[in-house]
């Protein structure tokens, strides 16, 4: 009698999903970068690429093509980090507020960035302290935020739970918002258009340091260690804290991986739009709503989204370049409304 062949187990063929899929996305991302580096103004062939690889790796980038690879690829690594980023953040921002419409900007940790950049810029601080200045005041909002709605975030995670976090976010935003308003009324004109550039969302400037790729590591990493938790608790969160899931200490740690991911992101890069609410929906559209895959999906599509969108930013009108914020927002609203359609229809 012929023994039967052995079968894949469903977990098995679950993972062996995941991994396929993130594999290829990893793929994509180096694509993305790699074309990113060859088109602009100028345009590097593959074959220049190659020669300006090796000076750079010997440490004698003296052609042209070694210095314009070393600037694109300096900015593709920063667009990428910022859109992991903010698309990760997306995902636990919907998570902590049960609200699919969640993004990263919607408690006003932007909003206080926002106002600590374009303070800086009104004073003529350096570039480091532009960045510095964003960074506190992303950090202080966060840190009012979870002051006023400290008792919200240790309930539970039922839909009316969330009401005092996202109330006080969104008030905080409007003060933000206002500041940001009296600061633009009374900049001199030779900064407004830089301020402006900042808050649509601007890479030309922003440098790919350690810090973004640290936070982005822990952050990825905290992720991957409670997905599982969190997908018990994005299904019912009381039948989570049953199974042994503290709830209130995991709604405190999506509050505060997705602020310093949102403050570390909008610090480089200013404030870039529908990264973390595009990217998110698209993956779960297309993945499923496990977050085990979910999580690490969002963080790699959202690196190659914005990788792309800066490349176009960069070449739809060179050799001027447009703010990467405008390109997020041309490609997400449609992209956004069509998965609304596709949601209804279903």
């Amino acid at each position: 009698m012929a023994s039967a062949s052995p079968s894949i187990t469903p977990g098995g063929a679950v993972r062996r999903r995941a991994f396929y899929i993130v594999f290829s996305l990893s793929l994509l991302a180096v694509a993305s970068i790699g074309f990113a580096c060859m088109v602009g103004s100028v345009a590097l062939p593959p074959a220049d690429l190659a020669t300006a690889m090796m000076e750079i790796a010997k440490g004698d980038p003296t052609s042209l093509a070694a210095s314009l690879l070393e600037l694109r690829l300096e900015r593709a690594l920063s667009a990428f980090v910022t859109g992991s980023a903010l698309a990760l953040a997306g995902v636990m921002m919907q998570v902590l507020l049960r609200n699919p419409l969640a993004d990263p900007y919607v408690l006003g940790v932007s909003g206080g960035a926002s106002v600590g950049a374009l303070l800086a810029m009104l004073f003529m601080g350096a570039a480091w302290m532009i960045d510095a200045a964003a960074f506190g005041g992303a950090v202080l909002v966060a840190v009012l935020l979870y002051w006023l709605a400290r008792r919200d975030l240790r309930g539970n995670m039922a839909a009316e739970g969330s009401s005092q976090l996202l109330l006080t976010g969104v008030i905080l935003a409007s003060g933000c918002g206002a500041l940001v308003t009296l600061v633009l009324s009374i900049a001199p004109d030779s900064r407004l258009r830089s301020m402006v550039f900042w808050l649509v969302g601007d890479l030309s400037g922003s440098q790919s340091g350690w810090l973004p790729w640290s936070v982005l590591a822990v952050a990825f990493a905290f992720a991957l260690c409670t997905a599982r938790s969190i997908n018990l608790v994005a299904m019912q969160s009381q039948a989570a804290a049953t199974l042994g899931v503290r709830v209130g200490a995991l709604r405190k740690a999506l509050f505060l991986c997705s602020a310093i991911l949102t403050a570390t992101a909008v610090t480089g890069a200013g404030s870039i739009g529908f990264v973390g609410l595009v990217v998110p929906h698209a993956c779960r559209f297309a993945f499923g709503p496990d977050h085990r895959l979910l999580l690490p999906a969002s963080a790699i599509g959202g690196g190659v989204f914005l990788v792309m969108a800066d490349t176009l930013a960069r070449v739809v009108l060179a050799p001027q370049q447009l703010p990467v914020g405008v390109v997020t927002a041309m490609i997400g609203v449609p992209v956004f409304l069509f998965q609304l359609y596709r949601f209804h229809r279903h």
